[in-house]
C-alpha cells in the first residue's frame, strides 16, 4: 500500500496532532544526535510543545552553544551593518559629487563660460541671477557705507565732547592764573603804600621824628 503525500498544513484533530508531534519530535531529536556523532557537529535543539512543554538536545553544553550562536549572530549583524554603512556612504558620496558638478557648471555659466549649449530659457535665467546678484551687492555696499558714516559721526561726536571738556579745563586754569596774578598785584600794592608812609618827608623831618 502506497502512503499518500502529507499536506503541509495544521492537523485539525487534536489526537492526531499530538501523535504526529510526538513521532516527529523523537525523529528530529534522533537526527540531531546522529548528525552530532557522524559529522562531529555541535548540535542544539529546542522544542516547545503546543502546551508549552520544553524538549531539548545538545551535543555538548546547551548554554555554551547558545552563547556561541549569539556571538555568531552579533558578528553577522555587525558585518551586515558595516556593509550597509559603506553602501550608504558610497551613495551619499555619489550624490554630493553630482551636486558639486552642477554647482561648478552653474558657476562657470555665471562667469560667462560654457554657454555654447545653453538654451534661451537658461540664458534668461542666468541673466536674472546676475541682475539679482548685482542688486544684492549694491545693497550690501550701501549698507557698509552707511555703517562707516555712522562710525565716523560717532567718532566726531566723541572728539567734540573731548574738545569741549579740554576747553573748559583750559578756561578754568586761565581763570585761576588770572586770579593769582591779581592777588599778587594787590599784595605788591599794599607793600608799596607801607614803605611810602615810612619815608615821606624831607630828611630833616625824619631826623626830628627819630627817638632820642
Amino acid at each position: 500500500m502506497v502512503r499518500g503525500k502529507t499536506q503541509m498544513r495544521r492537523i485539525e484533530n487534536a489526537t492526531s496532532r499530538q501523535v504526529t508531534f510526538s513521532k516527529r519530535r523523537n525523529g528530529l531529536l534522533k537526527k540531531g544526535f546522529e548528525l552530532s556523532v557522524l559529522c562531529d557537529a555541535e548540535v542544539a535543539l529546542i522544542i516547545f510543545s503546543p502546551r508549552g512543554k520544553l524538549y531539548e538536545f545538545a551535543s555538548s553544553s546547551m548554554q555554551e552553544t547558545i552563547e556561541r550562536y549569539r556571538s555568531q549572530v552579533k558578528d553577522v549583524q555587525t558585518d551586515i551593518s558595516s556593509v550597509e554603512d559603506v553602501q550608504h556612504l558610497k551613495h551619499e558620496t555619489a550624490i554630493m559629487a553630482k551636486k558639486v558638478e552642477l554647482l561648478e557648471v552653474a558657476k562657470r555659466r555665471l562667469l560667462g563660460e560654457g554657454l555654447g549649449a545653453t538654451t534661451i530659457d537658461e540664458l534668461v535665467r542666468i541673466e536674472q541671477q546676475l541682475e539679482r546678484g548685482v542688486r544684492l551687492v549694491r545693497a550690501r555696499k550701501m549698507q557698509v557705507y552707511q555703517e562707516q558714516i555712522e562710525q565716523l559721526q560717532a567718532k566726531e561726536k566723541l572728539l567734540a565732547d573731548e574738545n569741549a571738556i579740554l576747553t573748559e579745563k583750559c578756561q578754568a586754569v586761565q581763570v585761576t592764573e588770572e586770579r593769582q596774578a591779581d592777588f599778587r598785584v594787590l599784595e605788591n600794592g599794599e607793600n608799596s603804600d607801607v614803605e611810602t608812609e615810612l619815608f615821606i618827608g624831607p630828611p630833616e623831618t625824619r631826623m626830628k621824628q627819630r627817638p632820642k
